[in-house]
This record gives C-alpha cells, sequence and structure tokens, in this order.
C-alpha cells in the first residue's frame, strides 16, 4: 500500500488541550497517516488550517523533534524568532530540547495544507506563552507547575 488514498482517512479536529486552550485548533483539521499506512517509528500528518486556524498553541518539546511541510495556501510561523511567512514548497525544522516554540497560524483568507513528522512525546512539552504543559509520562496536559486543569 505504498500509495495512501487520503479520502480513506478520517480528517479530524480533536485536541486534548483543556479549556481555553483548545479554542485556536478548533480551525485545524488533520489525518494521522503513520497509523493508516502501518508506520511505527514516527507519526506524519497531513493537516488542513482553515483562516484563523492555529496548527498548535506556540510549544516545543524535550524529546521530539519535528518538521514540516507547506503544501498549499500561506501560514506564518511564529516562533522565538518572530514572524516568518511559509509558502508552498517550504519547510521547517524544530529541533527537539532546543526551546524555540513555534506554532502555525493561517492568517489568510483560504485553507492552508501541509505534512508535519515528528511522534509522540514521551517527554515534557512547554508552552511558553500560556500557563500550560504536556507531560509525556502521563499522557496529560498540565498547568506548568504541574497541577492538573
Amino acid at each position: 500500500m505504498p500509495k495512501i488514498d487520503l479520502d480513506t482517512i478520517p480528517q479530524v479536529n480533536a485536541t486534548g488541550y483543556p479549556a481555553p486552550h483548545a479554542d485556536a485548533v478548533q480551525g485545524r483539521w488533520y489525518r494521522r497517516l503513520g497509523p493508516a499506512s502501518g508506520l511505527t517509528e514516527f507519526g506524519v500528518s497531513h493537516v488542513t488550517l482553515k483562516p484563523g486556524g492555529w496548527s498548535s498553541q506556540r510549544h516545543w518539546h524535550e524529546d521530539e523533534d519535528e518538521f514540516v511541510v507547506l503544501l498549499s495556501g500561506e501560514a506564518i510561523l511564529v516562533d522565538d524568532n518572530g514572524r516568518t511567512p511559509m509558502r508552498p514548497g517550504d519547510c521547517a525544522s524544530f529541533p527537539k530540547a532546543d526551546g524555540n516554540g513555534h506554532c502555525l497560524i493561517n492568517e489568510s483568507d483560504r485553507d492552508c495544507v501541509f505534512i508535519a513528522v515528528g511522534r509522540p512525546p514521551a517527554g515534557r512539552g512547554h508552552y511558553p506563552d500560556i500557563d500550560m504543559a504536556w507531560d509525556g509520562s502521563a499522557k496529560k496536559f498540565t498547568r506548568k507547575d504541574g497541577s492538573d486543569f
């Protein structure tokens, strides 16, 4: 099954983010390509950001490398270096533990589509702009002090 038929993979916009942090990603729709195609060592997602949608809250991971390739439309990469326009063919790399919080935001009036490559993080994830952290060992979001939402 080398060629993947995207239409056979459900597109969802689920998030584990607690309120109110989930609001920003309501315009994010994704398909998990890894499980659907038998990949087990890393994850691949086909992501559509509707106008105004965010890929995530701005974040970075201690134990996960991430890589994105923009396929269509436009997005703004927001990270510690500022705001960088992303267009079709542009790629961005987020090495684990670099401390550079990042996300993509669609500020245009049409959908943008990208591929995201990574793996489920087992370690901590950090959200520098909000009081939220990812506890990979417990597989849940907490406040930065470790307390539950």
